[in-house]
């Protein structure tokens, strides 16, 4: 393989990652415009690299490409979401009784310390960095052929409704979420598979019957057309 083809390989990797990060914290929101020359600019990269980023996002559903066009990040609207929550609904508990066996004593110290850290976190964005992470540990001792890996995409492409669940929680006081890391974390330390199924099926269903409650987070202006 040429070695300028590798270089752009290696190149488009980093810049999806780091694009990849951009979006889901945030900085680009829901149909915001990514325009390649400024990718290029920023992450000091031509314009073979960025396509390549391009490319690696879409795949992964996170970019939406126009041929002679542009890119945008890709929008789901309510009835996409509800479709990839009732999906998450379905595996990620699997997911979980898979992981369970493996996880050990360290882990659940680092998932009550993610606890204590949501139940003071001082707004949304700090809550769902943190209540990412939680979720993911959970995940991440099973080796797996796909199931892993399907998980954090879902994850990823639904991020952006995640924050704004998140808000609206916040917004009337609802603290359910953090009972039920609690629970999820007391089922762990007594390897009740069954049980952590349970709390973790209900927690999903609980975003998802919030988010359907609330359309308008589907409708909102993206945060930001690019830099």
């Amino acid at each position: 393989m040429p070695a300028d083809t590798v270089g752009h390989g290696a190149a488009g990797a980093r810049v999806a990652a780091a694009l990849r990060d951009e979006i889901l914290d945030g900085v680009y929101g829901p149909g915001a415009r990514i325009r390649q020359e400024d990718l290029a600019d920023r992450y000091h990269a031509s314009r073979v690299p960025v396509r390549e980023a391009l490319r690696i996002l879409e795949a992964e559903g996170l970019v939406r490409r126009v041929a002679n066009a542009g890119a945008w990040v890709s929008h789901l609207n309510s009835a996409e979401c509800d479709e990839l929550y009732r999906v998450r609904e379905r595996i990620e508990p699997l997911l979980l009784r898979m992981n369970l066996p493996l996880l050990g004593a360290d882990d659940l110290a680092v998932l009550d310390d993610l606890a204590d850290r949501m139940e003071a976190a001082a707004d949304a964005d700090a809550f769902i960095t943190l209540d990412r992470r939680f979720h993911l540990l959970t995940y991440s001792a099973a080796a797996t052929t796909m199931l892993t890996a399907t998980v954090t995409q879902l994850w990823n492409r639904t991020q952006h409704y995640r924050r704004a669940f998140v808000r609206v929680a916040r917004s009337v006081g609802d603290s359910t979420a953090n009972y039920d890391h609690r629970l999820l974390i007391a089922a762990i330390r007594r390897a009740d598979a069954d049980e952590a199924e349970s709390v973790l099926a209900r927690h999903i269903r609980r975003t998802r019957l919030e988010l359907e409650r609330h359309p308008e987070v589907f409708d909102a202006p993206a945060s930001t057309e690019g830099h």
